[in-house]
């Protein structure tokens, strides 16, 4: 059986917790790391635990780490979206997994979900000695994202977020306490997701003790962010999975990436919604594609 350890590393003034897995006793030898985090509001033990279990039984070892502001990791004011700071953290959490002794340091590969999907590529790219990436469910454009938000909430919903947005902003200036919102709610109500399959398919996923609230403030920042315009300088081979049904992360802004990586990427596409691959017979067959790919890159062997 892989081993899991609790690691920590410095990012910013704050400390993010990771878990290390190490691969079964017996495997020796400097080996790749599969670097992970979660996507928007996500944590590491929402969902995310059979993966890196998965990857690291069959020889790799595995960085699974919360973003500062939430889950284990330090960093105030809590549950703090910060799409500059998330980026940081990928960079520290990257440069730790290549410290560590058993690690081979030019087999680093970084593994996203969700939002995260879309950070792996932008952290590739300004890393520019990754060996891997893979994108599961990516969000590769938030302003198609926002805009896909603003179609299935409504104009009312829509403007309620950013003036809220404004307003945690202007109590962040004065220095005061976070105006938070739900970041999962049933259609009609405010919240950073409320498409038809945000509340029940994030459920399945989180923990008891799961925080569903987030600082509103980055909805007035996170339009800009589009990994899509790093596709054609990401110089590592990719793995793009796009669910088909998604709600939340555009299907045509993933695979768009994939063309614009060109030959280096390798698409896999499903029949599903944002949730329905993270569990069951879809989390099978993705994690199999996944751990399949970073077999033929990689080579979990020293």
């Amino acid at each position: 059986m892989s081993k899991r350890v609790d690691v920590e590393f410095v990012s910013g003034k704050d400390v993010c917790r990771a878990w290390l897995y190490r691969p079964p006793v017996g495997i020796r030898g400097p080996r790749p790391c599969i670097v992970m985090a979660h996507g928007l509001g996500g944590t590491r033990d929402a969902g995310l635990e059979p993966y890196a279990e998965k990857f690291s039984r069959a020889g790799y070892l595995v960085l699974l780490f919360d973003y500062r502001h939430f889950g284990a990791s330090g960093g105030e004011p809590r549950q703090l979206f910060s799409i500059r700071r998330q980026l940081q953290d990928w960079e520290k959490a990257i440069w730790f997994a290549r410290g560590l002794g058993d690690v081979d340091p030019r087999r680093i590969a970084l593994w996203g979900t969700s939002f995260s999907g879309g950070h792996v590529i932008v952290a590739a790219v300004k890393s520019g000695r990754i060996a891997a990436v893979s994108a599961q469910c990516p969000m590769m454009d938030a302003l198609a994202a926002a805009m896909n938000a603003g179609r299935y909430a409504g104009p009312t919903s829509f403007l309620k977020l950013g003036a809220m947005g404004m307003i945690d902003r202007v109590r962040a200036l004065l220095g005061m306490p976070p105006l938070y919102i739900p970041l999962i709610a049933p259609p009609g109500e405010l919240a950073a997701m409320s498409s038809h399959d945000s509340a029940s398919g994030y459920r399945a996923l989180v923990p008891p003790g799961w925080q569903n609230r987030i600082c509103p403030r980055y909805v007035l920042s996170i339009a800009a962010y589009r990994p899509i315009n790093y596709a054609k300088r990401l110089s590592c081979p990719a793995l793009i999975q796009v669910c088909l049904k998604d709600s939340l992360a555009p299907p045509h802004s993933a695979l768009e990436t994939a063309r614009k990586i060109g030959a280096r990427a390798e698409l896999k596409q499903y029949d599903c919604g944002h949730f329905d691959i993270y569990l069951g017979e879809l989390f099978e067959q993705a994690s199999d594609e996944q751990l399949e790919f970073f077999n033929r890159v990689l080579s979990p062997g020293p």
